[in-house]
């Protein structure tokens, strides 16, 4: 089960430092590339909480191997694609087979283990989602730099093939099988909702991503606005389906719980500089400062492994400290951004400062992502702690792939411009611009730090 779920989570860092390699092999433009790495994450953010309902009717054990077959022929299809527009829809088929396999692992976790032993596997739970960042990077600068039969960038993909194939014939034989379904009412999938979260999703991010390129033509607005109006279609959508006693993608119940949506906003702005700097950094490291690959994977491991060990740790920290790590986590990461630019912005490799820097980095991202998420389903009723874990789990995907749209768009907008070193001043630019929505993000989790301190 682990094994799956680490799989799913390395393909969602594994690409970005693959990127520079398939953006010149394949003769992707920046919107291509773009959407190579945010396709899995449209999918993954959209299914995903459907992918847990078919588990819950159909049955965990089933899912997660139909999920499973799904990656591993979608890896294949990924490692063989022969241009930019093939690659886009295999990472769309990835990101599929993930929404139906990894809400299944914390199913069939609980359903198996029960007592000192659940606790045991939640724990190497909690080690594996906190390594697979760290390991995505390293793992996919080693790939590409040893150029495998000279296959370049496609061994980051088909390194889940022969895993899947192993997990696939095993798998039948050591997972629990599915209960029989309890009497009574069974969640539906409210497939509506489903429909119009995935159109508002897509005329977002897909302008963001090509309306630069494209010179910002009028069907580019025309969408961006289409998506703010289905947006508020789905939430009517939402509540008039809660009322009538049935079961929302997203419950507004849960939505206004306290703390919820300030926990949503810190969350989506965490994850957004997350992604969108990983994106910039690994073009500037390799196309404007020619670092190797595997250079790149084992540079971008110091920020994972503090990210990790901080997401792992903080709970050790005094209780009383709770509600102020999410500030000071996003604070720490706004200078940690800041000096990172200027140690950048010379097109100098930044010595030790850059190392420096990203240590510090990882480290306050992990206090901003981690206790949020974890204080916010504290203050949710039993009852809909699944739906929060679900609505969570989604805006942590959905701050991803804004991240790579809106900051992504911006590194390889400034990128275009002529000067003496343009990938300097496009990251120098960016990292302004990730100081400013980490600042925006620490205002937001600190106006919520009295109320969680007298909780």
């Amino acid at each position: 089960m682990l094994t799956g779920q680490f799989m799913a989570l390395l393909d969602v860092f594994i690409v970005n430092v693959a990127a520079p390699t398939i953006r010149t092999d394949l003769h992707a433009s920046g919107a291509g590339l773009q959407l190579v790495i945010a396709g899995y994450s449209i999918a993954y953010a959209v299914l995903l909480i459907t992918g847990a309902r078919l588990g819950h009717l159909l049955g965990h054990r089933r899912l997660f191997l139909v999920g499973l077959a799904v990656f591993t022929v979608s890896s294949l299809a990924c490692g063989l694609a022969q241009n930019t527009g093939e690659l886009i829809g295999f990472r769309f088929a990835q990101g599929t087979g993930s929404a139906l396999m990894i809400p299944q692992v914390l199913s069939l976790l609980q359903i198996t283990f029960t007592g000192e032993a659940r606790t045991r596997a939640m724990s190497v739970y909690s080690a594996v989602i906190a390594s697979g960042a760290a390991l995505g990077q390293s793992l996919g600068g080693v790939l590409v730099s040893a150029d495998l039969f000279g296959t370049g960038w496609r061994p980051v993909f088909l390194v889940n093939v022969p895993i899947g194939l192993v997990m696939l014939v095993v798998a039948p034989r050591v997972l629990p099988r599915d209960a029989e379904a309890a009497p009574g009412p069974r969640r539906g999938l409210d497939l509506p909702g489903l429909v119009v979260l995935a159109a508002a999703v897509t005329l977002l991010t897909v302008p963001l991503v090509l309306g630069q390129e494209e010179g910002w033509p009028v069907w580019g607005w025309f969408c961006l606005s289409s998506s703010v109006l289905l947006f508020g279609v789905f939430m009517a959508l939402e509540s008039r389906l809660a009322r009538r006693g049935g079961a929302p993608l997203v419950s507004t119940r849960v939505l206004l719980a306290p703390g919820m949506l300030r926990a949503v906003t810190v969350i989506v702005l965490t994850m957004a500089v997350n992604a969108g700097f990983l994106f910039s950094i690994a073009l500037h490291l390799q196309s404007g400062l020619g670092f190797s690959a595997l250079r790149t994977g084992l540079t971008f491991a110091t920020c994972a492994v503090t990210f990790g060990t901080v997401g792992l740790t903080w709970r050790r920290l005094p209780e009383s400290w709770r509600p102020r790590l999410a500030p000071a986590g996003l604070v720490l990461s706004a200078l940690s951004f800041a000096g990172l630019g200027l140690a950048l912005r010379d097109g100098g490799h930044g010595g030790a400062a850059l190392y420096i820097t990203l240590l510090t980095l990882g480290a306050g991202l992990g206090l901003a992502f981690s206790p949020t998420f974890t204080l916010a389903l504290a203050d949710v009723a039993p009852r809909d702690a699944a739906d929060a874990s679900g609505l969570l789990a989604t805006v942590t995907q959905l701050g991803q792939l804004l991240g790579v749209a809106t900051l992504g768009t911006l590194f390889l907008n400034r990128l275009a411009l002529p000067g003496g070193h343009p990938s300097a001043h496009a990251y120098a630019v960016t990292s302004v611009a990730l100081t400013a929505v980490c600042a925006v993000a620490a205002v937001v989790a600190f106006s919520g730090r009295r109320r969680t301190a007298r909780r």
